[in-house]
């Protein structure tokens, strides 16, 4: 028992993680109706701003993040206003090779810009464990688990209490008859991506610590990510949160109980069998239009 207490606290940290960087991809596509397939290595790209403002300016961990952050949101905010925009014309899939080949431009920007050797990022909390149940967890990944939960809990009363998160819903509803009702729709998608790019951030600096700070630094959370997305269904905001903390919880779970090697591949395959019978995904909705 108090093995399986261990596996769901750590599969609670990761799930975070998940969580925060498939938040962010729905964010964007149902605001934008883009598949941002360049989030993880956006986020990577601004990690390395983390680590760069931590290392060379020498400013506290915690100062360091928030200028991640604010470079995240300026990110954003030029890919959505610079690019995304420009290419209205562009079909959706066309859009989503768009964001293909921001994978391959911010890939090739940070060993130019930052080197081309790994780095380290720190944890918030160095040591400290606590005892829950027999089974024990240390402070710094209770913090992230605790972060990650109290952002995606700002994040939807935003999203269904204020003015705002009404705005959000109705341009991800239909995006031409909330502009013509008035919402700013292309302000909302460009806090969208904006939003996007400071849960991909933090999302970096929460994995970062347990290995090294490269340009592959995202592609695992990247792919949980996506999955998170088809799995819990793109017609709903937090049915791929719920879908990310499944796949964190069920992959640390197989790997143990099942086979370690084969574990991943199990669940990516359970998703896969799962997603022929229900296709929508956990939540999503099937709609029939009538003619």
């Amino acid at each position: 028992m108090d093995t399986f207490i261990q596996l769901i606290l750590r599969s609670l940290e990761t799930s975070s993680v998940y969580a925060l960087a498939a938040l962010g991809i729905i964010i964007i596509y149902r605001t934008s109706l883009v598949t941002h397939f360049a989030q993880g290595t956006m986020s990577m790209f601004n990690t390395f701003v983390v680590v760069y403002v931590l290392t060379a300016w020498r400013l506290p961990l915690w100062a360091s993040v928030l200028m991640g952050v604010i470079s995240a949101i300026l990110t954003g905010f030029l890919v959505d206003f610079g690019i995304i925009r420009r290419a209205k014309r562009v079909t959706p899939v066309g859009k989503q090779i768009i964001t293909l080949g921001l994978i391959m431009i911010f890939m090739g920007l940070a060993p130019v810009i930052f080197g081309v050797d790994v780095r380290q990022l720190p944890r918030f909390i160095q040591s400290g464990d606590v005892q829950i149940g027999g089974a024990s967890i240390s402070h710094n990944a209770l913090l992230n688990i605790i972060t990650g939960l109290f952002l995606m809990g700002v994040l939807f009363f935003i999203l269904q209490k204020t003015k705002i998160g009404l705005a959000v819903r109705t341009t991800a509803s239909n995006e031409p008859v909330a502009r013509l009702m008035g919402v700013p729709t292309r302000r909302i998608t460009l806090m969208a991506w904006s939003v996007a790019g400071a849960l991909g951030v933090l999302s970096g600096v929460m994995i970062a610590p347990a290995t090294t700070v490269s340009v592959w630094l995202m592609n695992p959370v990247q792919i949980s990510a996506l999955f998170a997305c088809v799995l819990g269904g793109f017609k709903t905001f937090y049915g791929p949160v719920l879908a990310a903390y499944i796949i964190g919880i069920g992959r640390n779970l197989l790997s143990y109980y099942v086979s370690s090697v084969w574990g991943e591949q199990i669940m990516y395959l359970l998703i896969l069998v799962f997603l022929i019978f229900r296709p929508n995904g956990l939540v999503g909705k099937k709609y029939i239009r009538k003619v």
